[in-house]
């Protein structure tokens, strides 16, 4: 037979045995948490930062002074790796420049045409229905240019990459140094925003790489910000007039359903507003 003494001395073990068994299977449930958070973070790349943008919103359209220096940026920088196939000079009239601009940037490349009547093939000044001409004849070119890496053509880059806006952001001023026991690959650089962690695109913005015509300090942000912005057109030049056709449908659908709701008191405003008498004499 157990004494008083004893059972409680067992209760008090069997009590501390299953403290310790929490507090074990609470240490491998936090790192088996860690494990698949960092795991994740190798294989999608580091969490991205929030940011506001000026045309997020049902009522806000793009900043096109930001638009126009994107370009800028991308004419000056970008350009040189990646292509933008989707974007003729015609697009950027009324968004980024004027009609004489868009057709002085057009004539600036030399763009191959023909057949002409002795059927040969000839080059001319570029006009505004041609495409923005990209670095690279073919990916086999592009991929020799780079160390078997592909720049990817940039006219959906934010749509084809989940939030794309941030994303780009991100890795344009996310390169850095790599942490302690970290190896970078040859031909690599690190960059903890893109998956994998290694890139095979250098750091390309650095302050005062661009002069802006506007004036405005080309500081490396401020250049990731308007190239973005530019990259975010480029992927919906259609959203402005998409919004203002959104805006004036709301204020006309406003219109006709305050009519129904005049309509349809007044329809039956005899039905409602009558009195039955019960005559009980009668």
């Amino acid at each position: 037979m157990f004494t008083g003494a004893t059972l409680r001395q067992l209760a008090r073990r069997a009590s501390a045995s299953s403290s310790r068994g929490k507090t074990l299977a609470g240490t491998l449930a936090g790192v088996t948490a860690a494990s698949v958070a960092v795991a994740d973070e190798a294989e999608h790349g580091l969490a991205l930062p929030a940011y506001a943008w000026p045309h997020d919103g049902a009522f806000r359209a793009y900043d096109h002074a930001s638009v126009r220096r994107g370009h800028q940026v991308y004419a000056q920088v970008c350009a040189a790796c990646h292509s933008l196939n989707l974007i003729c000079y015609r697009n950027l009239v009324g968004v980024a420049y004027t009609e004489a601009e868009a057709k002085e940037l057009a004539e600036e490349v030399e763009v191959m045409d023909g057949p002409d009547d002795s059927g040969e093939m000839f080059e001319r000044p570029g006009k505004l229905s041609d495409g923005i001409p990209g670095p690279y004849a073919n990916e086999e070119a592009a991929r020799f240019a780079n160390n078997g890496a592909y720049p990817p053509d940039l006219s959906l880059i934010t749509k084809a990459r989940h939030d794309g806006l941030n994303y780009v952001f991100a890795l344009l001023l996310g390169y850095r140094e790599p942490p302690a026991g970290v190896e970078v690959p040859d031909g690599m650089y690190y960059n903890p925003y893109f998956p994998g962690g290694f890139i095979a695109m250098p750091k390309m913005l650095v302050d005062g790489g661009v002069e802006y015509e506007d004036g405005t300090p080309a500081t490396e942000t401020q250049m990731a910000k308007d190239v973005t912005t530019f990259l975010a057109w480029a992927a919906e030049p259609e959203m402005d007039d998409r919004k203002l056709m959104g805006a004036k449908w709301i204020f006309a659908l406003s219109l006709v359903c305050v009519q129904a709701v005049y309509y349809k008191r007044w329809a039956w405003s005899h039905l409602k507003s009558r009195k039955l008498v019960v005559d009980a004499v009668r």
